[in-house]
């Protein structure tokens, strides 16, 4: 796969449910950045950090499992934040199980703060790690740790 630190890495950025609505949907939960702000702020850290990134959001289960599926090949890892399928979506968890890219979950909010239907991710257990709770430092944090762990493992 990769040979240098210098080569510059593939990553997805994958954003579910709702995440369009950012900046307008409960602020008080989300924070108030737009959803193509924080993928402006995803895209800066890619530079520094010699990754490029292709943000994707869908409303829509199906269309996030083949876009997981059209990431073989093509991507190195997978930053995801599937929104309320994290705690309902057997098929996301199945999807990034069969490609088996390193994949980070992320979260705005403190999902373990919420209510407890949102104390479960399927996602969680096929992902190399999970980072919640920070706002948009979660999705900066989670890019630079699936980084990191690229051109270690690689």
């Amino acid at each position: 796969m990769l040979n240098s630190n210098s080569q510059t890495l593939s990553i997805l950025a994958l954003h579910g449910p709702n995440l369009n609505l950012l900046g307008q949907r409960e602020p008080g939960i989300y924070g108030s950045l737009t959803l193509p702000e924080i993928n402006r702020l995803l895209e800066e850290e890619g530079v520094k950090l010699q990754a490029k990134l292709f943000p994707v959001q869908s409303n829509h289960e199906g269309v996030l499992v083949d876009t997981i599926h059209g990431a073989l090949g093509k991507h190195q890892g997978i930053l995801i934040n599937a929104g309320a399928y994290t705690h309902t979506s057997v098929a996301l968890r199945d999807a990034i199980a069969a490609v088996n890219l390193p994949t980070v979950e992320v979260h705005l909010s403190n999902i373990y703060r919420r209510e407890d239907f949102r104390h479960h991710s399927y996602i969680a257990p096929v992902a190399i790690g999970q980072i919640s709770g920070f706002g948009v430092q979660s999705y900066l944090l989670g890019l630079q740790a699936l980084v990191d762990y690229l051109r270690v493992t690689n």
